[in-house]
C-alpha cells in the first residue's frame, strides 16, 4: 500500500474523466441539471483498518522479549564442555586472527563457563542453572545457537536486529508487521512498547519507530506506573464532551486537507487523534494488572503499581488478548563484561535472571492455558552474543565477564507455529564460529513475517524512487524450525 501512490491515481487524465463529479460528462449533467459541478467529498483511508495476509498464517500476534545489552549465551543455553576444560588458556591464534573486538586487544584467556548445566524436556536441551524455571518450559523452546551479526556495538546491532540496516531511519519490525496487517482492536494501538528497567533501548526509539513509513506505524511506548501513556489524559479544564468536539472541529480540518493533498502524515494525525480519544479509556483497563488473580500475579512474581519485567509480560499477555499485534519489550541490564559484582557472569547472572526467566516462563505457561501459545509467537534475544574469553579490561579481576562478540549467539522462539524441544543450529566446541546452519537477523525477520501469513519480498513500500522491505535484499523462511 502507497497512499501518495493512491492519491497519484486520481491525477490522471484517464480517472479524471472516468471518476471525478467534475469531470466532463459530470459537468454537463449538471448544467442541465442546474446543479453546480463540485467534486465528491471521499472519506480519508483508514492505515489501521484491519488487511489479509499474504497467506494463511500460524501466528495473529508477537510479543518479542529484549534483553537490552545482549546475554552471555554460553552461559546460559550454549554448552562447551571443551571451553570448560581449556579455561585459562590463551585463545588459539587461529580462532581471533584479524577479528576486532570492543574492549579486548592482544590475546585474551579463554573462559568456560561456571555454570552448571544439564539437559532439560523430551528434546534434551542444555540449559544452565541460571534459568531455573526454563527447565520446565524446555519442550516449548526452538533455541537457535547460530546466530551471527556483522555489528559489535550495541545501538547499530540492536537496530540491524530490529529494521534491517545498522544506522537509524528505517521502518522497525513492529511497524512494518502492523503496515503489513492493520490493528484488530481499533481502540489500543497495534503496536505497544514496554520497557523495564529503567533505560530506554540501546538504539533509542529507532528500534521502534516507523522511519519513513507513517508515524502512525510506530510503536507506542506504555508505561506500567503512572499515567499509561504521556500526555493521553486531558488537561486540567477539560472535560470527556469538550475533548470530542475540539476533536471533531480538527477531523474535520483534516479530512479537507487530506482530500486536496493525500498527504499520509494528514492521515496519521487523523488517526492518532481519534486512537488517542478512544485510549483514554481503552487503555487504563488493559493495563491495570491488579485486576488479575492472586495466583496469576505470583506466578509471573508481578506487583501492581511497578515497572518490572515481571509486570510487563503479565502486561504483554493482556494487550495480547485484547486483540494487540506487536508488543515489544525491552529489558535493560545484560551487558556482562565483569566491571562489577553485578555484571558477573557469576552471582550478578544469577540475580539479573531471576527477575526474567520466572516471569518469561510463567508468559508461556499462561498463553498455553488460554491456547494462545498455538498462534502467538514469542521471540527471546539480544543484540550480539558475548566472547568465549574473558573482556580485556576485567581480566585481572575477581569478576569474570565477557566481551561483545557478533560471530555467534542464541536467540530463541516459542508458540505461533515454531517447533519446541528443537536445537537449532551449532557452533565450534569453543564457541567461537558457526559451524552448521548459520542463521542471520534477516532470516529471523523473514521467518516472524512469515509465521504472520506475510511474505518478507512482498512486504514492500517505496521510498526515495525505490521499493523497501525489512529484510533489505537478503532473508530466507528457516522452514526447518517451523511445525
Amino acid at each position: 500500500m502507497n497512499f501518495e501512490f493512491e492519491r497519484l491515481q486520481h491525477l490522471t487524465r484517464r480517472h479524471f474523466l472516468k471518476d471525478s463529479q467534475a469531470g466532463l460528462g459530470a459537468i454537463a449533467l449538471a448544467g442541465l441539471m442546474g446543479q453546480p459541478a463540485t467534486a465528491a467529498p471521499s472519506a480519508p483511508i483508514n492505515p489501521l483498518a484491519p488487511k489479509k495476509p499474504h497467506f494463511a498464517a500460524k501466528a495473529k500476534r508477537v510479543i518479542y522479549l529484549h534483553m537490552t545489552g545482549s546475554p552471555p549465551n554460553l552461559d546460559i543455553y550454549d554448552y562447551k564442555p571443551e571451553l570448560v576444560k581449556l579455561t585459562g588458556k590463551p585463545a588459539p591464534d587461529s580462532f581471533i586472527k584479524g577479528k576486532r573486538f570492543a574492549f579486548t586487544s592482544g590475546v585474551p584467556n579463554l573462559l568456560g563457563t561456571p555454570r552448571e548445566y544439564k539437559q532439560h524436556g523430551q528434546g534434551g536441551q542444555w540449559f544452565s542453572d541460571a534459568v531455573p524455571n526454563f527447565h520446565g518450559v524446555a519442550d516449548e523452546m526452538c533455541v537457535i545457537h547460530s546466530m551471527n551479526t556483522d555489528q559489535f556495538n550495541h545501538a547499530p546491532a540492536e537496530i540491524l536486529a530490529y529494521t534491517g540496516f545498522a544506522r537509524p531511519g528505517r521502518p522497525s519490525m513492529g511497524s512494518w508487521i502492523t503496515y503489513g496487517l492493520g490493528t484488530e482492536n481499533e481502540n489500543l494501538p497495534g503496536f505497544v512498547v514496554l520497557i523495564s528497567s529503567g533505560v530506554q533501548p540501546n538504539g533509542g526509539k529507532n528500534s521502534f519507530g516507523s522511519g519513513f513509513l507513517p508515524s502512525v506505524y510506530q510503536g507506542v511506548q506504555c508505561r506500567s506506573t503512572g499515567d499509561p501513556v504521556l500526555f493521553v489524559s486531558d488537561p486540567e479544564g477539560m472535560n470527556r464532551d469538550m475533548r470530542r468536539l475540539s476533536l471533531d472541529a480538527l477531523r474535520d480540518l483534516n479530512e479537507t486537507q487530506a482530500q486536496e493533498f493525500g498527504h499520509p502524515e494528514t492521515l496519521t494525525r487523523i488517526q492518532q487523534y481519534e486512537l488517542a480519544f478512544r485510549m483514554q479509556t481503552s487503555v487504563p483497563e488493559v493495563m491495570d494488572i491488579s485486576k488479575e488473580p492472586q495466583h496469576i500475579l505470583e506466578s509471573y512474581g508481578a506487583k501492581p503499581g511497578g515497572g518490572s519485567l515481571a509486570n510487563n509480560c503479565l502486561l504483554a499477555r493482556r494487550l495480547c488478548e485484547q486483540g494487540v499485534r506487536f508488543v515489544h519489550l525491552f529489558d535493560w541490564g545484560w551487558d556482562f563484561h565483569g566491571t562489577g559484582p553485578g555484571e558477573a557472569i557469576t552471582q550478578g547472572l544469577t540475580n539479573k535472571c531471576a527477575t526474567m526467566d520466572k516471569p518469561i516462563a510463567a508468559l508461556i505457561k499462561d498463553l498455553k492455558q488460554r491456547d494462545m501459545l498455538k498462534d502467538t509467537l514469542i521471540v527471546w534475544g539480544g543484540e550480539f552474543g558475548r566472547t568465549p574469553f574473558r573482556e580485556g579490561r576485567t581480566a585481572g579481576g575477581a569478576n569474570l565477564g565477557r566481551d561483545h562478540y557478533p560471530d555467534c549467539f542464541s536467540i530463541w522462539m516459542a508458540g505461533g507455529g515454531i517447533k519446541g524441544g528443537l536445537s537449532y543450529g551449532e557452533t565450534d566446541e569453543l564457541g567461537f564460529s558457526v559451524v552448521k546452519d548459520k542463521v542471520q537477523w534477516y532470516d529471523v525477520q523473514a521467518t516472524i513475517l512469515h509465521q504472520l501469513g506475510l511474505d518478507h519480498e512482498r512486504l514492500t513500500t517505496r521510498f526515495q524512487g525505490r521499493d523497501y522491505r525489512l529484510t533489505d535484499i537478503h532473508g530466507h523462511v528457516l522452514k526447518d524450525i517451523i511445525a
